[in-house]
């Protein structure tokens, strides 16, 4: 990795910074334990710098008088050079990340550059409309960007999460701060060189990697930050309402989940067997929406439990720039703990650990955890409440569709689901009735820019994505009345 140029300083203002404190941390590669480098850690005064320079940006003739052709285009330029440089980029994001890079390359990046493009076409169409009042008068709405938004994005799709509210924040005219995971600033920090190189005026994004307790919370804070769209966890999102009462600013929260992947007797079965271990394998089980709980009809149960044994043995362990590798490492020591803890928890309540469950190492070295199944699991176990955020899937026997809801419900999330069936009336209402943002049926996974994604209950609320959801959140609806008699 020593012929890539690593970005590891604040980008404020369309310029590198060092932190005023002058402090630096170290990002680690998750696969062999390395610092890759130490980056500027962005504090109270640094937020500071950042949220002036987009006020400025945002009151500025070269932005809020740019046509919104000219920032479509803007945004058309940053999608080509994210796809000119993708290969560097893939091989960051593998780095600071430790998935496999035919994820990082070949998934990840074809996201990103796709919600470039989709929201670039979203800028020239943003428009309101004319109402027909009482009295003589036009009445006519303007949708108008909010100011300045702070986005805060998790470690475990770095790059992709900041493209879902980047690229729609610009689209609709706002500046952008944004404040990337500590453990995986460095496809961030490019962005926002690469926005630069694409002809977005000074201040218009602006990147400051540093600590939520501190880079966040003064993001969070600040007065002249005018929304907030957060990506993490339950507790960091509560803070994070907290905190941003006390300006009254806009606020969206994408948070956790315990998503059930729901099979029906009568489903394909081998398909959904392979749709549900890549719903809780891939990105290795480092997914807001991973399909960690598999709930089984009991006449299915036990072929399912073996076929999902037999998947999980194929998930092979291994150098995550290597071809064949299919789970990389979790992202840091912390979350390696974290993982180990609750497989320990799993076993002690009483679950079957039917595959997996061991910590595992390349050359001696990573942060690697087997591709894990448990069976015999009851719906109050620790394993089937908790976000565990890592490749270990719980398996729940279920009797008939009523029972299934009642169990895919039992959870404070509702970020997303999964049913298999062949019998569609069952597929639409169970989907129906299970609270989540996003049910699949007969699939899993499945993300497009024009898609709305979020949650119910304690995933959160709002929406990335999507045209409705992009103005909902970075837009503010303007009302103008003209008296027509005179």
């Amino acid at each position: 990795m020593s012929d890539l140029e690593i970005r590891n300083r604040l980008w404020i203002h369309n310029e590198w910074r060092d932190a005023h404190s002058g402090r630096r941390f170290p990002t680690v590669n998750p696969a062999t334990e390395e610092v890759i480098t130490t980056v500027s850690e962005a504090g109270e005064a640094d937020i500071g710098d950042a949220v002036a320079s987009a006020s400025e940006a945002f009151r500025s003739k070269a932005w809020r008088r740019m046509s919104a052709h000219r920032r479509s285009q803007l945004l058309w330029r940053l999608a080509d050079l994210i796809e000119a440089n993708a290969d560097e980029l893939g091989r960051l994001e593998t780095m600071d990340n430790g998935k496999p890079y035919f994820e990082s390359r070949k998934v990840d990046l074809t996201s990103v550059i796709e919600t470039f493009r989709y929201f670039a076409g979203l800028a020239d169409k943003i428009q309101g409309e004319t109402i027909p009042v009482s009295g003589p008068f036009l009445n006519y709405t303007l949708r108008e960007p909010v100011g300045v938004v702070g986005c805060i994005v998790p470690w475990n799709f770095p790059l992709n999460l900041a493209s879902w509210k980047v690229a729609p924040a610009l689209a609709c005219g706002n500046t952008v701060v944004l404040k990337p995971a500590e453990q995986t600033p460095l496809t961030a920090i490019r962005l926002g060189e690469l926005a630069a190189e694409a002809g977005f005026p000074p201040g218009v994004l602006n990147v400051v990697p540093g600590f939520g307790e501190t880079a966040g919370a003064a993001l969070v804070r600040h007065p002249d930050v005018d929304a907030i769209s957060f990506t993490g966890s339950v507790e960091v999102g509560r803070t994070v309402m907290r905190e941003a009462a006390g300006t009254l600013k806009k606020v969206s929260l994408e948070l956790g989940g315990k998503s059930p992947n729901v099979i029906f007797a009568d489903a394909d079965v081998p398909a959904a067997i392979r749709g549900a271990a890549m719903g809780i394998y891939y990105g290795k089980g480092e997914v807001c929406a991973a399909g960690s709980r598999i709930l089984v009809e009991r006449s299915v149960y036990d072929e399912v439990v073996e076929g999902l044994v037999g998947r999980a043995g194929k998930m092979t362990i291994g150098d995550p720039m290597t071809d064949g590798t299919r789970l990389g490492a979790v992202v840091s020591e912390q979350q390696l703990d974290r993982v180990m803890n609750y497989i320990r928890l799993g076993v002690e309540e009483g679950a079957t650990l039917a595959a997996g469950g061991e910590r595992r190492t390349v050359d001696g070295k990573g942060y690697f955890v087997e591709a894990t199944v448990f069976s015999d699991v009851d719906s109050q176990m620790t394993i089937a409440q908790e976000e565990i955020f890592g490749p270990v899937a719980a398996v729940i026997p279920f009797d008939d569709a009523d029972h299934a809801i009642e169990i895919a419900n039992d959870t404070i999330f509702g970020l997303a689901a999964g049913v298999w069936t062949r019998d569609i009336g069952k597929a639409h209402r169970v989907a129906g009735e299970i609270k989540a943002g996003t049910v699949w049926i007969n699939t899993y996974n499945q993300y497009d820019a024009a898609a709305p994604f979020g949650g119910y209950k304690s995933s959160g609320f709002g929406r990335d994505l999507g045209l409705q959801s992009a103005l909902d959140k970075y837009t503010q609806t303007k009302c103008v009345w003209v008296p027509l008699d005179g």
